[in-house]
Order: structure tokens, then C-alpha cells, then sequence
């Protein structure tokens, strides 16, 4: 069974920046597709990015309300993918959960959270204005 675990979370500033982990059970190797989700009270968890690698490219694909201030990527030596998050703001508070794939998924099904079958625990961001 493959486990996920993030890190990173916190208390900051709006136009504070955070980075967060999550580090897998196993090896990159049997996940082809990482992605970051977040939750905010009272709201459906939405996606925020993924990051997707075919054995020859890597891509990334950002929601619409972080692309240009948040950057996803991974290291494969420490089965660890990232979000770096910059220009927080409040409207970015939430909790934010790592997910996995045993599959590549393609652009179009990167989004639906019933497509990933790994789920780490979550861990708080709260952006305060």
C-alpha cells in the first residue's frame, strides 16, 4: 500500500511563500502521476497542480488561480514531489493534499480527484491578510 505524507504547512503573510512535500512509501517508479488538491471550509476539494512523467517527458499543468506564483516538481532520488508557493494569499488558505496515480494520466482526466488512488493526510496552509 502505498502511503503519502506532506510536510511544509503553516501560518504566513499574504505574499509570503511556503513549500510543501510529500514523500511516497515507494518508488517514483510505480506513480506516474503526482498532484496537489486542497480543501477550504465550507468548499469541494479542488485541484491545484500535477505533475506527470512518461518515461521520456515530465509535465506540469497548474489550476488557473496559481499558475504564475505556484511552481510543482519532484525529486526522484528522495520520492519527493513539491509545491513551492509564492504570493500567497488569503484566498489560498486551505488544507492541501497530496495525491498519487499508478497510471500517467492524460491533461483532460488530471483534475478529478477519483483518479488517483493514493491520499496523504493533508496538512494546513493558512495565509492571513
Amino acid at each position: 500500500q502505498v502511503q503519502l505524507v506532506e510536510s511544509g504547512g503553516g501560518l504566513v503573510q499574504a505574499g509570503g511563500s511556503l513549500r510543501l512535500s510529500c514523500t511516497t512509501s515507494e518508488r517514483t517508479l510505480s506513480i506516474y502521476t503526482m498532484a496537489w488538491f486542497r480543501q477550504a471550509p465550507g468548499k469541494e476539494r479542488e485541484f491545484v497542480a500535477a505533475i506527470r512523467w512518461s518515461g521520456v517527458r515530465t509535465y506540469t499543468d497548474y489550476a488557473d488561480s496559481v499558475k504564475g506564483r505556484f511552481t510543482m516538481s519532484r525529486d526522484t532520488a528522495e520520492n519527493t514531489v513539491y509545491l513551492q508557493m509564492n504570493s500567497l494569499k488569503p484566498e489560498d488558505t486551505a488544507v492541501y493534499y497530496c495525491a498519487g496515480s499508478g497510471a500517467y494520466l492524460p491533461a483532460i482526466m488530471i483534475q478529478q480527484r477519483l483518479n488517483y488512488a493514493y491520499w496523504g493526510q493533508g496538512t494546513q496552509v493558512t495565509v492571513s491578510s
